[in-house]
């Protein structure tokens, strides 16, 4: 219990400073550790819980008016996504998925200043309809979000809760769907509880670390950071 309780913290931690990633650090080790079964419901009560304890601070620092639009746009991007992940080859468009980000990361690293100057209406619904269907798809909803807000410009703190006021609904739709396919077990909830207060500690640790950080430093972060999940997701896919 340790382990699992030290990983679900430097995951925290990471969305707690950066406003996402912890799905991306804490699977691949869980899975490794208690297994895919109890690892994908564990993380999904993890997500949910980092939103609440950061939002419950910071909500009326986020756009959440974007993040309204993105909520809608993703949900009707979700059925998409599942149907096409049924009848699609998966392992060219996860190749192309992972190019795409990691080409983007290096793109942001090269011009971090880049910003979406006269942004049309339709824009975050493309963004979060795009959002949804990778989602429903992959389970990767996060980058084209993280994406826009970056191009946004939006300074840390705001880009942090705004991302919880959309990964908050989202996340918790899965936490449902987990628990109507009876993926809630004993197990599942003894980790959690043990491990909750990694997360709140995670969290707090994460956010003093994200008041902290000019924007610069940031955006070098976030970018560093989406550069290397496609770079994973390429190299997993491949291998």
């Amino acid at each position: 219990m340790p382990a699992v309780a030290g990983i679900i913290f430097i995951a925290a931690f990471v969305r707690s400073a950066l406003g996402f990633g912890d799905a991306v650090i804490a699977m691949p080790l869980l899975a490794m550790i208690i297994g895919l079964k109890t690892a994908t419901p564990l993380v999904a009560f993890m997500g949910p819980t980092i939103s609440i304890i950061i939002l419950a601070r910071s909500w009326r620092g986020g756009d959440m008016t974007s993040a309204a639009r993105l909520i809608v746009a993703s949900l009707l991007g979700i059925p998409l996504g599942i149907y096409g992940l049924a009848r699609l080859p998966e392992e060219p468009l996860k190749i192309a998925l992972g190019i795409l980000i990691l080409l983007y990361g290096v793109f942001g690293l090269a011009r971090p200043g880049a910003r979406i100057r006269n942004e049309k209406a339709w824009l975050p619904w493309l963004v979060g309809w795009t959002a949804g269907v990778l989602g429903g798809a992959y389970n990767t909803n996060g980058p084209p979000v993280v994406a826009y807000g970056m191009l946004r410009g939006w300074p840390p703190e705001r880009f942090r809760a705004t991302l919880q006021g959309y990964f908050l609904p989202t996340g918790l739709a899965i936490l449902a769907g987990h628990g109507i396919a009876g993926m809630w077990t004993g197990e599942v909830f003894r980790f959690y509880l043990y491990s909750l207060p990694a997360i709140v500690i995670g969290v707090v640790l994460g956010g003093l670390v994200n008041r902290k950080l000019t924007h610069d430093l940031f955006a070098k972060l976030v970018y560093g950071f989406l550069a290397a999940m496609g770079a994973v997701l390429l190299v997993r896919t491949l291998l």
